[in-house]
């Protein structure tokens, strides 16, 4: 990651107006919502998704998160402005986000698991999403299995307060992606949520000192 460059931060998986209200609160960059995916406990409807919109700062870019959906019901998303951008979760193959990326000027994050990495470097979405197993698992993987991506990368799986900074510095991805790790017994927790917006702030705060320190020392040697 450029040394100048801020970490990004993504909230997903709210659900409730409470969730919501707490994002605005927190201010993250991205706040995610898993949308038409029944499994999930954190899936909302089309319908829950525009009324918890209704309450989102519209400085906060709403990502829409699927698995196997349709891609004529991407696009209308997309389309209609409901979401800013799509993350594609399932089976999809790089000729879908080639169409979903034809009808428009859409931001696509394609997700990969520990099994697909290799897969990450070429693909076409804008952003890539590296995670453990399907996602929504709770757990993390193998860090070390990031060094070998060389392009701007969310990372994702089981990220929380209690390991957030240990990841930014092992890691230094392009974003962080944190959903399970914000919960307490399966619903979001707000105490975790601005526990864990704070470390990430601290980092970014602590690396432009560090960015700020060296141009000076480069400059007196310059000199």
């Amino acid at each position: 990651m450029d040394g100048r460059q801020k970490v990004k931060i993504k909230l997903c998986g709210m659900s409730r107006p409470e969730d919501v209200l707490c994002v605005n609160e927190a201010r993250p960059d991205f706040c995610g919502f898993v949308i038409n995916v029944p499994k999930s406990i954190r899936n909302v409807s089309p319908g829950q998704l525009r009324e918890l919109l209704k309450l989102l700062d519209p400085e906060i870019v709403p990502v829409g998160v699927f698995r196997d959906e349709p891609l004529e019901s991407v696009a209308s998303f997309l389309e209609e402005g409901v979401i800013r951008m799509a993350q594609i979760h399932g089976h999809e193959d790089e000729n879908y986000i080639r169409e979903l990326k034809s009808r428009g000027d859409f931001t696509v994050i394609r997700a990969f698991n520990e099994r697909t990495f290799g897969e990450a470097e070429g693909s076409c979405a804008d952003y890539v999403l590296l995670d453990h197993g399907e996602g929504g698992t709770g757990e993390s993987f193998d860090w070390t299995m990031t060094d070998s991506i060389r392009r701007p990368f969310f990372l994702a799986g089981g990220i929380g307060p209690e390991n957030i900074e240990e990841a930014l510095r092992q890691v230094r991805p392009w974003a962080v992606d944190m959903s399970s790790g914000l919960e307490t017994d399966g619903k979001k927790d707000p105490k975790k949520i601005l526990a864990a917006m704070q470390a990430v702030r601290r980092w970014n705060e602590e690396q432009e000192l560090k960015r700020q320190k060296q141009e000076q020392i480069h400059r007196r040697t310059g000199e």
